[in-house]
């Protein structure tokens, strides 16, 4: 397809959105939002609570640390491929509303425990009950978003990692350091319950089950959504099964770039508060308040990327760009560690480019798979692209014992070089 037909697509779409109801945009993207913040503020906890006393009060090393960070991956990997099948064939919101009562009293659980081996198996269970979150979430999306929004659409439900990280940084820090850090778990836990309330009130999994919708944006849905898959069908990509995607070679590419992102992802979120508070041999409180900053900045770096992509149509470039960023910042702050304020600069620039190729990667499956296969192939690019979650705070809690926490800063940055090299290399067809 040309660049021109792509354009007069693009412009032909925007006329028709301009003339039909946006109210899926508030009633439908707010609830999932709030309820992935959730997830990841109870994942993260554990990333404020080990500098803050949890680490000395258990008696764990910097790669035990490692390792409780990392095994919730372990644990993440069994309901990622059943959760997306269950949000195409069965209920998303079912599903995520079940999820928020196991998190709630996992994270209730985390705050009574005594040992490194109930906090490991905690970590794992964790893992698993939020194992099936993104694909379900991302499946939901696609019931309610058409490709040419759904750029947008993936970015504001992910931006859930920045807006978890803006929220629960100065009040992770200001619990610690006016209570302690079984008080964050178990306020964690308590709040976890209180969204799966508003979930289960205002979610709805598709427009032909939504109440709420106008006429009007329920056929421009449904006949939009159906005209796409009609498109994968021409393209003879009509009800394949996960079994028979398998051998894909594109399938393979897409978790091997997934691996090495949330390689880089989570090493940075969970020793972000370590690197500052060593950085400024600051207490907890300021380290909170300073790690704002760079999840502010990953909002940015959202809108940008995203919005560049949809009005582009290009996929691989801009999923390219911020991991080529992310990495070159990674590696700057560990240049400058002498360099208080440059350092600190650098970190910052990290977060701008966090998250900014997860809305545009997002967008991928949906184009190279049938709806029937797309469900299962999210929860396998995300399950096993996870495990980059498990091997990158665990590498560098390794690293940081054996060496320094420079080098496993810099172990982070190759991680995410890779990714940049592989996702420029995913095949043409990825574009729109």
């Amino acid at each position: 397809m040309s660049s021109l037909t792509k354009e007069s697509g693009l412009s032909a779409a925007a006329k028709v959105d301009a003339q039909v109801p946006q109210q899926r945009w508030l009633r439908v993207i707010p609830p999932i939002l709030i309820a992935c913040i959730m997830s990841y503020v109870d994942r993260i906890s554990i990333a404020f609570a080990m500098p803050g006393g949890m680490a000395s009060d258990l008696g764990v090393s910097a790669s035990m640390v490692g390792l409780a960070g990392g095994i919730f991956f372990i644990g993440y990997l069994f309901l990622q491929i059943p959760g997306g099948k269950i949000a195409v064939h069965g209920s998303g919101k079912a599903f995520i509303g079940w999820s928020l009562l196991a998190w709630a009293v996992i994270s209730v659980l985390t705050g009574l425990v005594r040992n490194e081996y109930e906090l490991l198996f905690l970590r794992f269970a964790l893992g698993v009950a939020e194992g099936g979150m993104l694909p379900v979430v991302l499946t939901m999306v696609a019931n309610w978003f058409p490709d040419h929004e759904r750029g947008r659409a993936n970015a504001i439900v992910i931006m859930f990692v920045p807006l978890a990280g803006i929220i629960s940084a100065p009040l992770s820090g200001w619990i610690i350091a006016v209570y302690d850090w079984r008080v964050l778990f178990i306020s964690a836990g308590i709040v976890s319950a209180l969204v799966m309330v508003i979930w289960w009130l205002t979610v709805s999994d598709r427009p032909q089950e939504a109440k709420w919708l106008s006429s009007t944006e329920r056929d421009y849905l449904v006949q939009t959504l159906s005209a796409e898959q009609e498109r994968l069908r021409a393209q003879g990509q009509a009800k394949q099964s996960l079994i028979q995607i398998l051998p894909e070679r594109t399938l393979w590419h897409l978790i091997a770039v997934n691996f090495f992102y949330q390689f880089g992802i989570y090493g940075y979120t969970l020793w972000l508060p370590s690197i500052l508070k060593e950085l400024t041999h600051s207490g907890m409180g300021m380290v909170g308040m300073l790690a704002i900053l760079p999840y502010l900045a990953a909002l940015a770096g959202m809108f940008l990327f995203s919005n560049l992509s949809d009005r582009t149509g290009r996929r691989r470039l801009f999923v390219c760009l911020p991991l080529a960023g992310f990495a070159t910042c990674l590696f700057l702050s560990v240049l400058l560690h002498e360099h208080l304020w440059l350092a600190y600069a650098a970190l910052v620039g990290c977060g701008f480019f966090l998250q900014s190729a997860a809305g545009v990667f997002w967008t991928i499956p949906p184009r190279l798979f049938s709806a029937e296969a797309a469900g299962g192939a999210r929860g396998l690019i995300n399950a096993l692209g996870n495990l980059g979650g498990f091997c990158g705070p665990y590498l560098v809690g390794v690293l940081i014992v054996r060496f320094d926490q420079g080098a496993g800063v810099l172990c982070l940055a190759l991680s995410l070089a890779m990714a940049s090299v592989l996702a420029l290399a995913l095949p043409k067809r990825c574009e729109s």
